[in-house]
């Protein structure tokens, strides 16, 4: 069975809507074939179009893995160059589809992180992993460099350490995964499920709109050289008024203070 992605949706209590995308492709540890790769940027082009969207959370099905990889058997049958080119495209647009979406995407990592399934995790906004989830990038032990949204990892946990991962191949655990800011959080698996669920009750007391203008901005800001980050806030900040959001919820604010 090639796997499927299964995607859950519920009204959110701060307004809006919560959606929870499930790869399911469990006994190939939810490693990404193409297929699967077109239904996820399919999936997120879906949400992304909901107005009302106030958070993601993508997850890989069962307690082993989050995403194992790309499908080896896949790219082992590579014909050539334009192959390959043709496939890591499918890898980045999945990738891109995720990263691109207006709402915060929270990875809950339930296992094994490796390869395109790092490459899907940094591409998140959140990352909250089990204690007993692996990560690494083991693409140059089977003849090939680590490509596409492995360029985001720099910004996560710097060069060096980049390169430790990428060159060495190694594979490290959630406990030193965090310490090197590649997750923000570590739990016990029981306690995962648990932990999401805090962060989208963070995530529903802001405003939906504040949410979504705070995300634009801090990409606008992976992009801009600092004079033009600091910048774009300004109308990133005018923009929070083109709705009611702001007055309604400082004026909320204001009266739990009196």
């Amino acid at each position: 069975m090639p796997g499927e992605i299964l995607v859950d949706l519920r009204e959110a209590e701060g307004g809006g809507r919560i959606a929870t995308v499930t790869i399911a492709h469990e006994a190939k540890l939810n490693t990404l074939n193409p297929g699967l790769m077109r239904d996820i940027a399919a999936t997120f082009a879906r949400l992304s179009a909901d107005a009302a969207l106030r958070a993601v959370v993508l997850t890989g099905a069962g307690p082993k893995s989050f995403v194992g990889g790309a499908d080896i058997t896949t790219m082992a049958a590579l014909a050539d160059g334009a192959a390959a080119r043709d496939f890591i495209t499918l890898v980045h647009g999945t990738c891109r589809a995720v990263r691109d979406c207006p709402a915060p995407v929270i990875a809950r990592i339930n296992g094994w992180t490796l390869g395109a399934g790092l490459e899907l995790a940094a591409a998140c906004d959140l990352r909250l992993a089990a204690d007993h989830a692996r990560f690494g990038m083991p693409e140059v032990r089977v003849g090939i460099p680590s490509v596409v949204e492995a360029a985001l990892l720099p910004g996560l946990i710097g060069w060096g350490r980049t390169r430790r991962l990428l060159l060495l191949g190694e594979t490290i655990g959630a406990a030193e995964a965090l310490e090197w800011g590649l997750v923000e959080r570590v739990v016990t698996a029981e306690a995962l499920d648990a932990a999401v669920a805090e962060w989208l009750a963070h995530l529903g007391a802001a405003g939906l709109q504040a949410l979504r203008l705070q995300k634009r901005l801090i990409r606008q800001w992976e992009d801009l050289p600092m004079r033009e980050a600091i910048a774009a806030g300004i109308p990133a900040f005018a923009a929070a008024w083109d709705t009611d959001e702001p007055k309604r919820m400082l004026g909320a604010f204001t009266a739990r203070r009196r």
